[in-house]
């Protein structure tokens, strides 16, 4: 039996590098299966790490993710890391925004994968919206800086990110990821999961999607707007699919009824 053996680090290559894996010892009648990243999980005899297996053809989207207690309403765990922005390393420590900016905070799965460049890029095209609410942009993911700076060096076209208009913050030691209770320990990678910070420090709004299904910056920038408007009116509440200029509600009995006799 051939011996595996472990891929270089090259921060270009697709995400199925992160496996160990050897050519001969591949099963020539079996194709891999995909979890919902595109990663594949190919059957290694020879590998020292846990091997994963499929029983059928159909994906499994079932995950364990690390969270044991809603996070909004509370404190955002805090961090400082290393991260790529302008194609330098900087660092980033998400409390030095408190008191001066909402933050909206996004982790993704894997550099170099398919889902990922498409949500990365949108926000980035978007960032200038968000700047005009006072807001920055964080995404975040398992990756090495240096994945990260190759990434952005990698053209649009070519499956990569071009320059962006925001950090993207390395969590290598997986220790954001945990903290925000996106992490899949068995996988080691970050559901996509996105967390609205206000400029308190506190965790307005949080998603949490599955790797297969990417996230709506419209979305994101309506509730965000919301989130200002009801703390800038604290006397009023949003209803379902509320927008800058749309009826707000009176959270009492006999006032909500304004509202209602409106729509």
């Amino acid at each position: 039996m051939a011996s595996s053996t472990l891929l270089s680090p090259n921060p270009t290559t697709t995400c199925s590098s992160f496996y160990h894996k050897s050519p001969k010892s591949l099963s020539t009648q079996s194709l891999p299966s995909f979890n919902g990243l595109g990663i594949p999980f190919q059957s290694l005899k020879s590998s020292p790490r846990p091997v994963f297996k499929t029983t059928s053809r159909r994906r499994s989207f079932a995950v364990h993710a690390s969270a044991e207690l809603p996070l909004v309403g509370n404190k955002a765990p805090d961090f400082e890391a290393e991260a790529v922005f302008d194609q330098e390393f900087i660092k980033v420590k998400l409390s030095d925004y408190i008191g001066k900016k909402y933050v909206v905070l996004f982790f993704y799965p894997l550099d170099f994968t398919f889902v990922c460049p498409t949500e990365i890029t949108a926000f980035s095209d978007r960032h200038a919206d968000f700047d005009k609410l006072n807001t920055e942009i964080l995404g975040v993911s398992v990756d090495s800086v240096f994945s990260h700076l190759a990434w952005v060096q990698t053209d649009r076209k070519s499956g990569g990110l071009g320059d962006l208009n925001y950090p993207l913050v390395s969590d290598v030691t997986k220790s954001i990821s945990k903290d925000f209770g996106v992490l899949i320990p068995d996988q080691g990678i970050a559901l996509r999961g996105l967390f609205i910070i206000d400029k308190e420090g506190v965790i307005q709004h949080s998603t949490i999607n599955n790797l297969a299904i990417g996230r709506s910056v419209d979305e994101t920038m309506r509730t965000l707007q919301a989130l200002q408007y009801v703390q800038d009116n604290p006397d009023e509440v949003c209803p379902a699919g509320w927008k800058p200029g749309d009826k707000s509600m009176k959270p009492d009995p006999k006032l909500s009824k304004d509202y209602f006799s409106a729509v």
